[in-house]
């Protein structure tokens, strides 16, 4: 799986789990595509506070996701929902939604 695609899914799940600060850089790394350079010059720090911060959150969302697993658990639930039956379908998905 692409990296980018994978650690997008992690912070769908974990994401609740980092400063507002680690958030920000993240989500302008992955998710706006900007580079290290731009999101240094946003945010008035130097690029290697940058890259240092995203390698933090890589490597913990990493860590989460072994020790919780939980994007891995709700990726086997979909594909078992897949065989199931409709009324079964709609109530898991009601309960995974929360």
């Amino acid at each position: 799986m692409d990296k980018k695609i994978y650690f997008n899914n992690l912070y769908d799940y974990y994401s609740g789990l980092f400063t507002e600060k680690q958030k920000d850089y993240f989500e302008a790394y992955y998710f706006q595509d900007y580079s290290l350079s731009e999101i240094s010059e946003n945010y008035h720090v130097s690029r290697n506070a940058v890259y240092g911060q995203i390698k933090i959150v890589e490597e913990k969302l990493e860590f989460y996701e072994k020790i919780l697993g939980l994007y891995q658990k709700n990726k086997k639930i979909k594909e078992l929902l897949i065989d199931a039956d409709e009324k079964l379908k709609k109530k898991i998905e009601e309960i995974m939604e929360g």
